[in-house]
């Protein structure tokens, strides 16, 4: 293999979006996003890996490059059957197929991607990286529901996770930033964006995380309600006439912060709260309140905690979220320091105070970065 660099591709529903990255010196000669398929001139996805084929090679970059090694693919859900990168085949591509079921409404693009692409480049080695890999190696003990067995194996019922690459990249990073090995440190990674999920990392390795047979469980999140009572799911469609779907709908797209205030950006209720806004207030001390509960839950489930970091969209801008989640845990040997909260850097670091027992970070994630290193990893050994 000669070339260096690796095209990393994001397959959405409606949208495809691409990096290509040099892994001989880290750089990024390019990247983009193709949006809104199935609307005027770009009709499906094939029109859409076109369009970035075509992007490419006007940048001099074409898949057809010498330097090309690889094409990195972003799959959302792996099930139980794919617990690392793996190099894509037909075989492959069947499996991820029938993995739909547990992601309907992920797995389609990201399989209709990965075909486009194989046809694009038959050639060049294609690998698919899961978002549940790295959850794979949570014990039984937290990835089991108390349910039936039979049935829970029958219908693939259990916590699988998701953001698995970037709670991989930040937990790694988060190491690096203490000049530590990820195998010496136990990490909580607060992976806060529209969609949020927590993890338990024990010296390198996933031991809990907070969504479970989907991305709907755990964390408050911008449009979706995480933990709630399945037993309100029963109340809503006996005494309030709810359809399946509608509930769905309800849980996924009309809860979270948009649901308690209607408003889903944390930059907003901010700006609410400052008015007075008592409906945005509740809605972030709802979010804070379910934050907390997860540190102190993975505090108990690690024994020891050496590192919080927090990442994504709200994770890295919000200082208020970080300073409100934080507060008050001294006993947890948790210090934020003010100042070193407020400002703002692009770069990972500490805003734990000099004599806080556990440090807390602040580490931008790189999901790309990680879907190109795992797939270049795995095509150069």
């Amino acid at each position: 293999m000669n070339g260096s660099r690796v095209l990393v591709l994001n397959s959405g529903s409606s949208s495809v979006k691409y990096q290509l990255l040099d892994m001989a010196d880290g750089s990024r000669p390019a990247s983009g996003i193709v949006e809104r398929i199935g609307e005027g001139p770009v009709a499906d996805h094939a029109a859409a890996l076109k369009q970035v084929a075509d992007e490419l090679a006007a940048e001099g970059l074409g898949l057809d490059s010498p330097e090309l090694a690889a094409v990195g693919h972003r799959v959302v859900h792996g099930g139980t059957r794919f617990t690392e990168p793996t190099l894509i085949t037909d075989e492959v591509v069947q499996e991820i197929e029938k993995l739909i079921p547990l992601a309907p409404l992920h797995n389609p693009a990201n399989v209709t991607g990965i075909k486009v692409a194989r046809s694009l480049r038959p050639d060049l080695p294609q690998v698919a990286v899961f978002d549940t890999a790295f959850h794979s190696t949570i014990p039984e003990a937290a990835a089991r529901y108390a349910i039936d067995v039979a049935t829970a194996d029958r219908w693939g019922v259990r916590r699988y996770g998701f953001h698995g690459t970037s709670h991989a990249y930040v937990s790694r990073a988060t190491a690096a930033l203490l000049g530590k090995e990820p195998a010496e440190v136990n990490t909580i990674v607060l992976h806060l964006g529209n969609g949020a999920s927590a993890s338990a990392v024990r010296g390198g390795r996933c031991v809990e995380t907070s969504m479970g047979l989907t991305p709907l469980e755990g964390l408050v999140m911008g449009t979706r309600s995480g933990d709630i009572d399945p037993a309100a799911i029963f109340h809503l469609s006996r005494v309030g006439g709810m359809s399946t779907d509608e509930i769905d709908t309800l849980l996924n797209k009309r809860s979270g912060l948009a649901g308690l205030c209607g408003d889903n950006d944390m930059r907003e209720i901010g700006r609410r709260m400052g008015e007075g806004d008592r409906a945005a207030q509740l809605a972030f001390d709802i979010y804070i309140h379910r934050l907390r509960k997860y540190v102190g839950a993975y505090t108990a489930v690690l024994g020891r905690v050496d590192a919080i970091a927090f990442t994504a969209g709200v994770g890295e801008n919000s200082a208020a979220v970080r300073e409100a989640a934080m507060r008050d845990l001294t006993a947890f040997g948790i210090q934020v320091d003010g100042v070193r909260n407020a400002l703002r850097s692009a770069t990972a670091r500490l805003i734990s105070t000099e004599d806080s027992r556990v440090a807390v970070a602040v580490v931008p994630t790189d999901e790309e970065m990680e879907i190109a290193s795992q797939t270049y990893h795995l095509v150069s050994a």
